[in-house]
């Protein structure tokens, strides 16, 4: 859920530096969190090989993992993944590969994944406009992409004055900003139809089901 897959070393230090605090962390809101896992499980079939970009720590991968065939993990952070892998592996799961990629370093075919889920993640790539349509090549026809996504640009509007400040003193990452509506349309000019769409609130993050 975490990091910037296409940024730089600078991306893959803050959040290794980050990463024990992060695990630790609880959820910020517990419910809505369960009700996106619900939504995701529907479309589940045991026969699926799912890819997630920005796995952070690895929740969400294992939590998802005794449903499907299998799932590649990839995220920036080393010490994320270490995390990661330790907690698949005291959860006695096995069929998550995690490895360390950017969104650009990710090798796949066309048609490669059932799945690919992208949580908390599109709002810090300078890219993602590019990154959604790379997606709906990695997908096979009908496949669905999975977002959760803080629009900034309709949350906290002011933030986009705040946050470059605190990226200079080291305390955020690099946050892009724009809106739900702009979000839905590059979901749209890449080819997905979006099947459902989700918010526990006004500014909480939009989590989108799409299908390519």
């Amino acid at each position: 859920m975490t990091g910037n897959p296409s940024g730089s070393g600078q991306s893959q230090k803050f959040w290794d530096k980050l990463a024990k605090k992060y695990s630790r962390q609880p959820v910020g809101d517990e419910e809505a969190y369960q009700t996106k896992l619900a939504m995701t499980r529907e479309h589940f079939r045991p026969d699926m090989d799912l890819l997630e970009i920005g796995c952070g720590t690895g929740s969400t991968a294992i939590a998802h993992a005794p449903h499907v065939r299998s799932i590649r993990a990839v995220d920036i952070s080393p010490a994320m993944l270490e995390i990661a892998r330790t907690k698949a592996r005291d959860a006695g799961i096995d069929n998550i590969e995690f490895a360390q990629a950017t969104v650009a370093g990710i090798e796949a075919e066309d048609g490669q994944y059932d799945m690919v889920l992208a949580l908390s993640l599109l709002h810090l790539l300078e890219d993602w406009q590019a990154v959604i349509a790379e997606v709906h090549r990695w997908l096979k026809p009908g496949g669905l992409f999975i977002t959760s996504t803080a629009c900034m640009s309709d949350m906290l509007p002011v933030m986009k004055y705040v946050l470059p400040l605190a990226r200079l003193l080291g305390k955020a990452p690099k946050v892009m900003f724009f809106s739900l509506d702009e979000l839905k349309q590059a979901h749209h000019n890449a080819g997905f139809e979006i099947l459902n769409e989700f918010q526990s609130g006004p500014r909480s993050s939009a989590f989108l089901i799409a299908r390519a």
